[in-house]
């Protein structure tokens, strides 16, 4: 992020704030929005439904007590009273013993439930937690490539990641606290019915202003948590930045620790304080409501002071009133709470089931066709144009591609080619704007790609350094066979990994990566034929490799080069490369320029033709003959 864009940022608050102050809290949107906590306990119930069933019983249990221990208070209060000045005997102490006691097993109870709850609760968590991250993982793993491609998605995954599993939790707390308070609040009103029908009004009555402010807080503070979801991303990227390995070495090389921190603390002042705006408004709204439930309480016990004076009602009456209306106030606070904090949770699990429910465009068809065992004739890539999602650029326009059946094909051209592009499209990673990619004869969008992928092998142009030892992650090429000997030895011997597997201290089980204790860090050179020898491992029958040989040092290429014919012996290959010592190998090269191919032939073809690839082909040579002089 620019200063100008931090500044501007920073600058920004006061119409953030204007934007806040206008949300108000909308009835039916409450409504909407609440239909997502059913959501929440279905997902709740899937996860863990022994657990929810018994968490459930005992919350039921649990808010039965509270109403026992008011009840108590005024048998002890009274029996206490009957029992003054009546002498220490076991007639006159019997009631008092026995009320004691009931309220003594009451208390032990209500603890001994209360820890079953938390243990309960604890197990419900794991277990939902787990459930919710599953989702997720499935749905990232099912969404198309060109979500990555879109901002928006990151914000989407965002909010669903940040949030998701806690507040499908607090949502299980709200609902329980709610279910344990109602039982425990219509005990309590059932107590204070007999000093008048409208004493349980009162005590509702006195609740309702903290129940809209805490409604409308909660809006205001999910539109603003919203609104600041690309502030947080880039406080994470560059808390990133600072503290990963990977950008370690130039953080401090070109010294941008400094700025990177400037950067972070900027955003995090800006969110900062206007998080404390937002929560000062709060308490101050609160004060207010706080206000009104003490002079209501106050009220209400003047009241039956007043009627204990005039010898309407016992001692025992007015313990057990206070008793009962200060509970059932709070309980109602409660309550009233839970039920603001459960429209919260809905207004933030709106993004999780936003995210669950976002449909790729790479469809499986409803009838899929088998994808070729074999290819007969090869592979044509027809008047295919494409841009990636918003984008204007054309990565690929009109483009046209044969790649003949067990023949190698190589692919040259400048960055920004459109060689990758391609490489993703015969993946169908993405679906063209026009024209049409075909196995033989076969359409790839009326194919399963599940069944497509299992055809193509791919060594990616940045492939993934797994943790991991060296056996998994070269047999993650294939993870639906088993593991042998054998086949890892033949796509090591494929990459020419054994003298990059021979030096490491435990061969195929050592550990690989700094990330995890024990580990290896290898050289790009390394890391780049332990990948060669995963995409080998899938023994499929289209390979697919994008720069292949672009860590290697020259004898290290050289020698795989000189290989390479054998190992794609009776397969379809096509190599994109911007060496031509590569290309040269292949039995027809593609020359693209613009999303376009430009020029086509054997390598001999292509020089005689004095082209682009001619040009290329001299200017390369004379910068290694340079460098060899030069060395």
């Amino acid at each position: 992020m620019t200063e100008k864009r931090m500044k501007k940022a920073g600058a920004s608050h006061r119409g953030d704030d204007v934007a806040l102050r206008r949300e108000r809290l909308n009835w039916r949107n409450v409504r909407q929005k609440l239909i997502y906590i059913g959501r929440a306990l279905r997902i709740a119930w899937t996860a863990a439904s022994r657990w929810t069933m018994a968490w459930g019983a005992l919350l039921l249990l649990q808010g039965i007590f509270p109403a026992l221990t008011v009840y108590l208070t005024k048998v002890v209060v009274d029996a206490f009273t009957e029992a003054v000045g009546g002498g220490i005997h076991m007639e006159n102490l019997g009631p008092l013993a026995f009320a004691g006691g009931a309220m003594v097993l009451v208390l032990i109870l209500g603890q001994v439930v209360q820890q079953a709850i938390i243990w309960v609760r604890g197990a419900q968590a794991e277990h939902v937690t787990d459930y919710i991250k599953q989702l997720i993982h499935r749905k990232t793993a099912g969404v198309d490539l060109e979500f990555y491609d879109i901002p928006e998605y990151f914000d989407h995954m965002s909010r669903a990641n940040e949030e998701a599993d806690r507040r499908v939790l607090t949502i299980l707390e709200g609902v329980g606290s709610i279910l344990q308070n109602l039982v425990t609040i219509t005990a309590i009103a059932g107590l204070l019915l007999p000093y008048g029908w409208w004493v349980p009004l009162v005590l509702f009555g006195s609740t309702l202003p903290a129940l809209r402010t805490l409604l409308v807080h909660q809006r205001i503070y999910h539109a603003w948590w919203r609104s600041t979801t690309q502030k947080r991303r880039w406080a994470r990227y560059f808390d990133a930045i600072i503290t990963r390995r990977d950008s370690a070495q130039e953080v401090r090389l070109f010294g941008l620790s400094e700025r990177f921190q400037s950067a972070y603390q900027d955003i995090r002042r800006w969110l900062r304080d206007s998080f404390i705006r937002l929560s000062r408004r709060q308490r101050v709204a609160s004060l207010f409501a706080g206000l009104w439930a003490l002079a209501a309480t106050g009220g209400i016990m003047v009241w039956m002071i007043v009627r204990a004076v005039r010898g309407l009602a016992t001692f025992g009456d007015v313990a057990l009133f206070y008793q009962a209306f200060n509970q059932g106030q709070g309980l109602m606070r409660a309550l009233l709470s839970s039920v603001g904090t459960l429209y919260a949770d809905a207004l933030f699990l709106e993004h999780l089931f936003t995210f669950l429910e976002l449909e790729p465009r790479v469809k499986i068809p409803e009838h899929p066709r088998p994808v070729p065992e074999t290819l007969r004739r090869g592979i044509t890539v027809e008047n295919v144009t494409f841009r990636y999602p918003g984008s204007d650029h054309v990565a690929l326009d009109g483009f046209r591609l044969f790649i003949p059946a067990g023949k190698t094909v190589a692919i040259v051209g400048k960055n920004g080619a459109g060689k990758s592009t391609l490489i993703k499209m015969l993946c169908r990673f993405y679906d063209p704007e026009a024209g049409s990619v075909l196995w033989d004869d076969v359409d790839i969008r009326d194919v399963d790609p599940r069944e497509l992928w299992r055809r193509v092998t791919v060594l990616f142009q940045y492939p993934v350094n797994y943790a991991g030892t060296v056996r998994e992650s070269i047999a993650y090429g294939n993870v639906e066979v088993p593991v042998t000997r054998e086949r890892l030895e033949r796509a090591i011997d494929a990459a020419g990994a054994q003298s990059v597997i021979r030096q490491l201290p435990k061969g195929l089980d050592t550990m690989l990566g700094k990330e995890f204790e024990g580990g290896v860090d290898l050289s790009g050179g390394e890391w780049q034929r332990i990948a060669l020898a995963r995409a080998f491992y899938r023994e499929a029958p289209v390979v697919l490799l994008d720069e292949p040989t672009s860590f290697m040092d020259s004898w290290a290429e050289m020698q795989w080069l000189d290989r390479f014919r054998d190992l794609v012996a009776g397969r379809t290959a096509l190599i994109v490369t911007h060496r031509f010592t590569t290309a040269m190998r292949a039995d027809i090269i593609y020359v693209m320029d613009g999303g376009q191919v430009v020029e086509s032939g054997t390598h001999e073809e292509l020089l005689a033709r004095q082209g682009l690839y001619a040009s290329s082909w001299k200017k390369q040579i004379q910068a290694e003959r340079a460098q060899t002089s030069a060395s």
